[in-house]
């Protein structure tokens, strides 16, 4: 069974321009710098929303190969080649190339690691005619798999269904490898997988304390998908827990606990996480999370009662601009004169958050808005020009399944968000905060941080749709200068570290 940690994985973006300005002082043109490159990266496909793939997994390394062979070394340590790190091996069975390579022939590969007579590789060739090969040690277990694999169909629940027997396999390059398929396989596949998951054997995983956080989040994400009421208390018993062990993972536990609590769960999330101004900001970060995915992914909670959660975040000034794209992205724009508070309140030490308030009243279509800007590009023209400099107009989501002209903003009395349920929506809406922390992972180093998703994460089968910042009209000069401001700044950012960052000066 793999239990310990697999992989480490960079902090998201926030995070990351939290750690620079307390270091350096220079927040606002890391946020500008990120939010505009994260711009113009292409949307994330709807792969499992918690998992980080390891690893390429072994299909799509054989798909991108030109020959993949299984062989058997004809050399051991004694003979092979020392210096060169070649080994002379056979074919024995050719799953992809047979017009590149033969059953019986001999090829030569590196490797570098002990070596018998007989051993078998899975052989990994590029570049034809001199094919060039990579290495993999097989067990005839690993043999077997990997000759099954070649077998599989296209479609992705039928995949998993074969994953689903490998994923605590004890061989673990199996294990590894099921756990990847899984983390890039569409979310739409792994929920209709649901009736065939042993309910009580993801119970076990995810409360073995040894469990590898990458994989109690896969785990937590199934018990979502074939769970029930039934298995509340041993969530919530984990979200109040202070064990880190327990912890681990805490977004996609989150996510699990609404996905079989549905409205009545966000209580115990505002009081745990969201509306507690004590709670750690790796834990409130993995709550928001959450609530994200069940406003883009989810099908359980109405848009009306996250954002309603999601206001108790507006209350903690270093965290506002965390939740400010979400409450725009889905219309709830009855926060207009709240928004504009923290526009004129924000201070040296939080005021990254005025380019998302900037782009939520552009984005609002009532008339307040429009004044409310006037007033703003008074106090502080310059985060309203950077806000108009690197995004478009920001369009917020429509509901799944309708078209363009049905996708007008519900307004209740007053400019009230009146809560379109629109859960299922895959459109990207550039406010200030790039899509790919909607995967952001909890890690361990921070209690909760780790993402994706940068992972992006997060990489499934669907294709990859066009960036809505360049559909709305980024030029080519635009992009030139988000480019050249981006070199500029890493270059910065590279003398302040290697400086130890400014100098006070002296007398």
């Amino acid at each position: 069974m793999l239990k310990g940690s697999e992989s480490l994985h960079p902090f998201p973006c926030t995070l990351v321009n939290r750690m620079f300005v307390s270091q350096f002082s220079i927040r606002p043109l890391i946020v500008v710098l990120l939010l505009a490159v994260g711009s113009f990266s292409g949307s994330i496909a709807e792969a499992c929303p918690f998992c980080n793939a390891v690893s390429q997994t072994l299909r799509q390394e054989m798909g991108s190969m030109d020959a993949v062979v299984i062989a058997t070394s004809l050399q051991d340590d004694t003979t092979r080649n020392k210096e060169t790190g070649e080994v002379l091996m056979k074919v024995e069975v050719v799953l992809k190339g047979a017009d590149l390579i033969k059953v019986g022939q001999e090829v030569k590969a590196i490797y570098y690691g002990e070596v018998s007579i007989g051993r078998r590789f899975m052989l990994s060739g590029v570049d034809p005619p001199d094919l060039q090969w990579s290495c993999l040690p097989v067990s005839k277990r690993a043999e077997k798999y990997i000759g099954n694999i070649t077998k599989l169909p296209d479609d992705s629940l039928e995949r998993l269904r074969f994953y689903h027997k490998f994923l605590q396999d004890e061989e673990s390059m199996l294990a590894r490898d099921a756990y990847d398929e899984f983390a890039v396989a569409p979310y739409d596949a792994v929920k209709k997988l649901g009736p065939e998951m042993d309910r009580k054997q993801l119970l076990e995983w995810i409360g073995d304390p040894e469990m590898a956080t990458d994989r109690k989040r896969l785990y937590l994400t199934m018990l979502g998908v074939c769970g029930d009421e039934t298995n509340l208390p041993f969530l919530e018993k984990m979200l109040r827990s202070t064990q880190k062990s327990t912890r681990g993972g805490l977004d996609a536990l989150i996510a699990c606990y609404l996905t079989l609590a549905g409205e009545k769960g966000l209580p115990l999330v505002d009081e745990l996480f969201l509306a507690n101004k004590k709670a750690p900001y790796a834990d409130t970060y993995a709550a928001i999370m959450a609530v994200r995915f069940h406003g883009t992914e989810g099908d359980v909670l109405p848009r009306s009662a996250l954002v309603e959660s999601l206001h108790h975040v507006l209350d903690r000034k270093d965290l506002a601009d965390l939740v400010i794209p979400d409450l725009a992205r889905w219309s709830d724009w009855s926060q207009i004169d709240r928004l504009v508070d923290l526009f004129v309140k924000a201070d040296p030490d939080n005021n990254w958050v005025r380019v998302p308030v900037v782009n939520y009243l552009r984005a609002c279509p009532l008339p307040a808005a429009k004044e409310a800007l006037k007033k703003l590009e008074a106090i502080d023209p310059e985060s309203v020009r950077r806000a108009n400099t690197f995004f478009s107009i920001p369009v917020p989501s429509r509901e799944a399944g309708k078209s363009d002209s049905s996708s007008s903003v519900d307004q209740g009395p007053a400019g009230k968000f009146s809560g379109r349920d629109a859960h299922s929506d895959r459109e990207e809406t550039e406010l200030g905060l790039d899509k790919r922390s909607v995967f952001a992972k909890p890690g361990q180093a921070t209690a909760a941080l780790s993402p994706a998703a940068l992972s992006t994460a997060a990489l499934g089968s669907t294709a990859l749709t066009p960036n809505p910042v360049l559909k709305n009209g980024m030029n080519s000069w635009r992009l030139g200068y988000v480019l050249s401001l981006a070199v500029a700044t890493i270059m910065i950012v590279q003398f302040l570290l290697l400086s130890g960052g400014a100098q006070p000066a002296k007398g």
